[in-house]
This record gives structure tokens, C-alpha cells and sequence, in this order.
């Protein structure tokens, strides 16, 4: 039997797992030796983040083993779950019902058919054009007129986010990049592993450095100097991984900010969202973590830029603007 190793994909395997092990080390013994009940919640707080990141990581490795399609049916899932904590904050009201019904059930996993088919032209309309149309029109039928816009405004943000917009993500699987054929999983890890770490550096950086509020009736924990310090780290770790991606240094680190600054600005309205509704966390499925939308409001917003991006410069580098 002829199986041929990946050596990139083992050292990505072999970082990920040295650095939560170590990060899993640092909690169990910091657990043990911190004294005070803030440093003990914070700790109890940060081991709770560093189980759900296990889990989390080993459901990533098994989609990314059975391929584009498992990768597909992960992140359709995921669409769902998000669909469904938004659905649970929007108040719908009974005659919503069926077009909700046409959002889970028809428009999500059509939409993941059609990036897993790989018909980029229908997947980039589907529901910015056409469950854009359908949605009011169903709403229609239902003989509700009472706050109608406001109900189909909330049914078409919430399809453009939870499902639209996170479906950029495996979208990258798709790319026939020249010279790269058969490696797009490690542009999907590279966007994933650029916004998250993102999030965790102005975590730490506001945690240690914190003082000037960006947004604080919004997002009373984000500050300028854990925002600037986060992006900078996060874009120095993606410029050093540029070895996994088809991008040059350069390329890897103006790739690195696009995907910081946009993940940034869907962490910052999602929160916004969370205010207006006044919650603070759109679930519980993940511990420590809160729901599935409070762990992919960077992607939602960075996916698509990311995916348009390498598309626009690696796949179809010269486009006829006015053909």
C-alpha cells in the first residue's frame, strides 16, 4: 500500500496539539496555586475554554479525514445550530413559521449543495437573490401583515449570516488554485486558526493591557490595546504559516489583516445583537464558550472576504471587469 504522508498537515496536527496541551498543563497547574476567588473563576473559566477547544479541534480533524463532503455537512450543521440560537432570540411569531421551515430545511442544505457541486455562480445568489425574494413573498401568504418588514428583515439577516456567510468557510475547499490542487484544507485551518487565535490574543492583550473602552456599551471587554495587540499577533502567526497557504510572507500578512479586521467587526455587530435582544450569549452549546454564534461571529464576517479575496487573486487573477 502506497500512503503518502501530508508533512505539512502532521506539523499543523503536531502544533495544535503541543499548544493546547500545554495551555490544558498551565490550567491544571495554575488551578492549584491561584488563591483568590477572581484568579480561581478566571482559571475555572479558561480550563472550561480549553476542554470545548479539544473537542472542538477533534470534530474539525475527523470532517477535514472524510474530505470536501464531511467538511460540508460539518459546517451545514453548524448553519443550523447558528440558524436556530438566532431563530430562538427573534421572536418569530406562528405565521413565520413556515418560512423558517424553507430556511432550515431548504435554502441551508441547498445552499452547501451547491459550493459541494461546485457551482460558484448559483451558491453566491441563492440567498442574497433569491431566498431574499422568497422570503417576503412566503410572508405573504401567510396573511400577517403586523410588522412584516421588520419579520422579513430579521428572517434575511439571519440566512445571510448563519448560513450565507458561514458557508464562505468550506466554500474553500472548492478553489482549484494552479500549483495547490488537493490542499485547500489548509486554507480552511489557515482562516480558521488566523480569526480564532485573533480573538484569543485581544482577549489576553485586553487582559493584561486594557485600559481605553472601543465600544463599551457594546462590548464592555474590548479595548483598543487588546484590539491592536491581538491583530498584530494573530497577523505575525499568520505570516509565519504562510508555508501552508499558496501565498508568499507578504501576501499571508495582508491575508492575516483582512481576516483579523473583518473578525473583528463580526465579533463587534454580533454583540450588538446580543445588546439589543438583551442576552449574553446566543446559547450554551459549548462550554465556556457560550453558543455556536458566539465562536463564529468572526468567521461570519471574515469567510467571505477571505474566500473572494484568494478566489479573485490566485484563481482568477486577471477578471474582465466590464464583460
Amino acid at each position: 500500500m502506497n500512503f503518502k504522508v501530508d508533512h505539512q498537515m502532521l506539523w499543523i496536527a503536531v502544533g495544535v496539539f503541543g499548544g493546547l496541551s500545554l495551555a490544558s498543563l498551565t490550567g491544571f497547574v495554575l488551578s492549584r496555586t491561584v488563591k483568590s476567588d477572581g484568579g480561581k473563576a478566571t482559571m475555572a473559566n479558561m480550563n472550561a475554554r480549553t476542554r470545548s477547544w479539544w473537542i472542538m479541534v477533534a470534530i474539525f480533524a475527523l470532517s477535514f479525514m472524510l474530505g470536501t463532503g464531511g467538511s460540508m455537512f460539518l459546517f451545514g450543521f453548524i448553519s443550523l445550530l447558528a440558524l436556530r440560537e438566532y431563530v430562538s432570540l427573534i421572536s418569530p411569531v406562528p405565521a413565520d413559521h413556515r418560512t423558517l421551515f424553507w430556511s432550515f430545511f431548504v435554502f441551508t442544505p441547498v445552499q452547501y449543495l451547491f459550493w459541494y457541486a461546485g457551482w460558484y455562480g448559483l451558491a453566491v445568489i441563492l440567498i442574497p437573490v433569491y431566498a431574499f425574494l422568497f422570503v417576503p413573498t412566503r410572508l405573504t401568504l401567510a396573511h400577517e401583515t403586523a410588522g412584516f418588514l421588520d419579520r422579513a428583515a430579521r428572517i434575511h439577516w439571519g440566512l445571510m449570516v448563519c448560513i450565507y456567510c458561514i458557508s464562505y468557510a468550506p466554500a474553500l475547499l472548492t478553489l482549484q488554485i494552479p500549483g495547490y490542487e488537493k490542499q485547500d484544507a489548509k486554507l480552511l485551518l489557515f482562516l480558521v486558526m488566523v480569526a480564532q487565535l485573533s480573538d484569543v490574543f485581544q482577549y489576553v492583550w485586553g487582559k493584561v493591557l486594557g485600559r481605553h473602552k472601543i465600544a463599551p456599551t457594546i462590548s464592555p471587554n474590548k479595548t483598543w490595546e487588546g484590539f491592536v495587540g491581538g491583530v498584530a499577533s494573530a497577523c505575525a502567526v499568520g505570516t509565519a504559516l504562510y508555508w501552508m497557504t499558496p501565498f508568499t510572507r507578504l501576501e499571508a500578512l495582508g491575508m492575516s489583516f483582512a481576516i483579523t479586521i473583518m473578525g473583528f467587526a463580526g465579533g463587534l455587530t454580533m454583540s450588538a445583537i446580543k445588546r439589543d435582544r438583551g442576552v449574553k450569549d446566543f446559547g450554551a452549546t459549548i462550554e465556556g464558550h457560550g453558543g455556536i454564534l458566539d465562536r463564529m461571529d468572526s468567521i461570519c464576517f471574515s469567510a467571505p472576504l477571505f474566500f473572494h479575496l484568494t478566489r479573485w487573486l490566485f484563481v482568477s487573477p486577471h477578471p474582465k471587469f466590464f464583460h
